[in-house]
């Protein structure tokens, strides 16, 4: 029984055996060469022993050696390749090879891709073509067999997609090139999951191919479900399809700029169920850092199911409690419901007793929604003060009560109320409890349903008037208004018309009063955060950001579609998993939660073949082929060295460097063998330049360098300056630079950083040709040099060059510089962030010079000019560094003229336009001037 089958890179090299014999022939009749003896006196050469003769021909043990030796050689010429053989193929056909790329394949994507390769090389090699079907993909109009190589580079062409596509519809492509080859073989690289019809299309499958090969890794796939923020902590809930493979690891958060918050630790092995398939990882930190939370992820797990978005909806509220009653009895109050009902998913805020004004007091605290329980709102300064949190997007929940009934003035609701004629000034009673009706599909409770022991016996009444539908969230079963909202601005007042305790109806007994604060809640989140053009007012979210199979976030593809406000929670091939709707409150899909399944896919019941994809892999046996090779020809030298009599020690001292002589080219001609064949066995690696950690750093994270002069103190202005314009730079735009760090043009390398500041220090000596030589390859790679004469208090119009000026003109001299000019007004670099008129620092009066412009007409004036790109080199002299420097505080670090702390902040903002202009080039110039090149392109 074979296990492998021998195969051969360069097969024609064999050939060369078939001159085996007369190798044979001329190896047998060359002997060694002859023993060199010192003619001594004829009576010693009598004495010579003749088994000291030289042979005459080849002893018959050194011609094997040197035919083995010669053999070795040619197999190694004709690469040979151990292939470990699996179940025989007993077709000879075409090879089909079905692929899942969902996410769950993606943390092993590579060994998947590996095992495949070699089945297509197998059929290459075999000369039979082959057919690449993936899942998520299948070709309406069937699969057909093409040539080995191209299907090679159509799998090297797929990626994993971030949904877990369905099997079903590629079974007719299936059956469809099974009939066309019936003596077809079919591989199947499957991520070993029961998806949605999983079970059924491999009992499909095995009925069609039964000789099917199934590749598998048996590791379980891991996913993170959900995240629940509590009171406490983020709790991350973790599954896995199966027990084993790795039990622990760590969770890590980041906020929507990719700033790490934090990571928690998980642990399969300590789940109390003893399933060991769920798992937890809680991280303990302040609410505020909590909802800064957008994205996590497992460590060391790259796929989209190991990742998680969270939403406006996943941040914990902060929400303020206000009740009407003076004195509340602990657990028959409206506030012990709401305490109890919104606990476990908002942060609760109540004044502290003896607080004058508690409302005023919660929304000084910030809170994001404000519930007022049986409180009249009538007085002129309170009534100011909720006008007022309405209007910055707040969120305040009303409920009834006698207070509110009986409160003539108080206006501050969603709809007019009746007042009058009916009982506690207004309240309204029914001898029979009336059940509440289904919610409406546009209502913000649709899908939850109204159980039948939630019921009404008293409210106040909603006056009938215009558009009162429209406002109503939920009604009782005979259209009562029960639940009443309105937007006021890019805030919502919701008011609902019975009391938040018992006595008014049975809703806050159940569930349903959980579910219903739940969703307003969430949704007052959302309307905080994105105002009227929110997530939650639109139909359709366009895609924003989308996560690749590997659980990259990136820009969604071409095929992404809008995806429906309503009705979709799980991604597909339309609607991949990532962040849809406005940026300023998009809605998380994620490719895995809670309501999916990871299960693993039961072959067990099925006589399908199947295998593990990281199985044995083929090998070269070049290597050991010339190992042995060049143990051969050691052995063949030294039998030449003993056969020659080199060990001899009866030669005459006269002869012992005539000896030594020969062993030295025996033993170089040796050395020269093993070190021809290593070369053959292992070729040379790659060469790789080496570079410092510092160099790693900033090539992974972007950051802004600095030229260090050796002046102490202006190489610490230049770093202070650097920092804090990087730490602007990080809270002002969506660039998080680095440390900045500080650089030696003639000796370090340059690439890693877009822009480098050069403060000038006349008193210093020239760096010298190489330092300019390296700056003048800088700028012509795309980097832009920033040099600070800082001299604009000694510059004079007409007046003599100042020492910097002078410094910097004998540096630049042997650079090949464009031309530069002022920088005028109407250049794009005073428009990239901000509009400014000039660039600040110390100073504010220097000039600041850059590339110089083409000339532009006057019919095609534009607000802001540009050149084809970015200016390499900037020039100014207003001290920029020392303009940004500033202290923990954000205070400036050096006294500033003419005007301080105003200065600080236009120094600022000049060194982020400066910054923007570096990164983004000039299509701030067409932002400007949209207008006009939209009617160039109508002409």
């Amino acid at each position: 029984m074979s296990f492998f089958s021998l195969s051969f890179a360069a097969p024609w090299a064999l050939l060369v055996l078939a001159g085996a014999p007369l190798l044979y022939y001329l190896l047998r009749v060359t002997p060694p060469p002859p023993q060199r003896v010192a003619f001594p006196p004829l009576r010693l050469i009598l004495d010579l022993k003749k088994p000291d003769a030289t042979p005459a021909r080849t002893p018959l043990w050194l011609l094997i050696l040197r035919m083995t030796l010669a053999a070795l050689v040619v197999l190694a010429m004709a690469g040979p390749v151990l292939t470990p053989r699996g179940a025989p193929a007993t077709k000879g056909g075409p090879l089909l090879l079905l692929v899942d790329d969902g996410w769950p394949a993606a943390s092993d994507w590579t060994l998947r891709l590996q095992a495949a390769e070699a089945r297509l090389e197998t059929a290459s090699r075999d000369g039979r073509p082959a057919a690449v079907l993936a899942f998520s993909d299948p070709p309406a109009e069937g699969v057909a067999p093409e040539d080995a190589e191209a299907a090679v580079n159509r799998l090297r062409a797929l990626k994993p997609k971030a949904f877990l596509p369905a099997r079903a519809p590629a079974l007719a492509a299936i059956e469809n090139f099974l009939k066309s080859h019936p003596e077809a073989q079919v591989v199947w690289v499957t991520d070993g999951l029961d998806e949605a019809d999983g079970a059924a299309f491999a009992a499909r499958f095995a009925a069609l191919a039964p000789d099917a090969e199934i590749l598998r890794d048996p590791r379980p796939v891991v996913a993170i479900a959900g995240a629940d923020n509590n009171a406490s902590a983020l709790d991350v809930h973790l599954v896995r399809s199966a027990s084993g493979g790795v039990a622990s690891g760590h969770v890590r958060a980041y906020d929507a700029k990719g700033a790490s918050l934090g990571e928690a630790a998980f642990d399969f092995g300590q789940n109390p169920t003893g399933m060991a398939l769920t798992a937890k990882a809680a991280f303990d930190l302040p609410v505020q850092l909590r909802n800064e939370i957008a994205r996590l992820e497992i460590a060391g797990v790259r796929s989209a199911g190991s990742v998680h978005l969270l939403d406006a909806g996943s941040r914990r509220r902060r929400v303020g409690l206000v009740g009407g009653a003076a004195r509340e009895q602990p657990l028959l109050s409206p506030l012990h419901y709401l305490r109890d009902a919104l606990s476990p998913f908002a942060d609760l805020r109540e004044a502290k007793p003896g607080v004058v004004d508690p409302i005023g007091a919660l929304l000084d605290e910030g809170v994001d929604v404000l519930i007022l329980a049986d409180v009249n709102a009538a007085a002129p300064a309170l009534r100011a003060r909720l006008d007022s949190f309405l209007a910055s997007g707040g969120t305040i929940l009303r409920f009834a009560g006698p207070r509110l009934a009986a409160a003539s003035d108080d206006d501050l609701f969603p709809t007019r109320l009746r007042r009058g004629g009916r009982t506690l000034g207004g309240a309204m009673s029914w001898e029979k409890p009336k059940p509440l009706a289904p919610f409406d599909e546009a209502s913000p409770f649709f899908g939850l349903i109204p159980p039948a022991e939630a019921t009404v016996s008293r409210q106040v009444l909603a006056e009938p008037e215009e558009g009162l539908p429209a406002r109503t969230w939920a009604r009782l079963a005979d259209g009562t208004p029960l639940v009443t909202a309105d937007k006021r601005g890019p805030g919502t007042l919701i008011l609902v018309h019975v009391s938040a305790d018992a006595n008014w109806s049975s809703l806050p007994l159940s569930g349903l009063f959980v579910d219903m604060l739940k969703r307003i809640v969430d949704r007052a989140g959302l309307v905080a955060k994105a105002g009227p053009s929110g997530a939650e007012t639109l139909a359709f979210l366009p895609p924003l950001k989308s996560l690749d199979g590997f659980g990259a976030l990136g820009d969604p593809p071409p095929s992404a579609k809008s995806l429906p406000a309503k009705g979709v929670s799980a991604p597909d091939p339309d609607h991949p998993a990532g962040f849809y709707g406005p940026a300023a409150g998009p809605r998380a899909l994620n490719a895995f939660n809670s309501a999916m399944k990871l299960a693993p896919l039961d072959f067990s019941g099925l006589k399908l073949r199947t295998a593990e994809i990281a199985g044995p892999r083929p090998v070269d046996v070049r290597p050991p082929l010339l190992i042995a090779a060049f143990l051969l020809a050691l052995a063949d030298s030294l039998a030449m060295i003993w056969l020659g009599g080199r060990w001899r020690r009866q030669v005459e001292p006269r002869h012992t460097a005539a000896k030594d002589a020969g062993a030295k080219q025996t033993g170089t001609a040796v050395a020269a063998l093993a070190l021809l064949l290593l070369a053959a066995a292992w070729p040379p690696p790659a060469r790789a330049e080496t570079h410092s950690k510092r160099d790693i750093e900033a090539a992974l994270n972007t950051s802004l360098a600095y030229v260090v002069t050796g002046d102490p103190r202006v190489d610490r202005i230049s770093r202070e300056g650097l920092a804090s314009l990087s730490k602007t730079l990080g809270q002002r735009t969506s660039f998080t630079p680095g440390e900045p760090q500080g650089v030696d043009p003639a000796h370090d390398e340059l690439a890693f950083y877009p822009l480098i500041y050069w403060p000038v220090a006349p008193d210093r000596p020239q760096p010298g040709p190489e330092a300019a030589r390296r700056i003048e390859a800088y700028m012509k790679q795309g980097g832009l040099v920033l040099f600070d004469t800082r001299d604009a208090a000694m510059q004079f119009e007409g007046g003599p060059s100042t020492p910097a000026q002078s410094w910097l003109r004998t540096f630049l001299k042997d650079v090949d510089l464009p031309p530069l000019e002022p920088a005028p007004g109407d250049h794009v670099i005073y428009r990239t962030f901000y509009i400014l008129e000039d660039f600040a620092g110390r100073s504010e009066n220097g000039p600041t010079l850059i590339e110089a412009l083409p000339p532009e007409s006057a019919k095609e004036a534009r607000p802001a000019r540009a050149g084809d790109g970015v200016s390499p080199i900037i020039i100014a002299s207003n001290d920029l560094a020392a303009g940004w420097a500033a202290d923990q505080f954000g205070e400036p670090l050096y006294p500033l003229s003419p005007d301080g702390a105003r200065q600080h902040e236009m120094a600022l903002r000049g060194g982020v336009n400066i910054v923007m202009y570096t990164l983004t080039g000039n299509y701030k110039a067409d932002q400007v001037h949209v207008h006009e090149l939209l009617e160039r392109i109508g002409r």
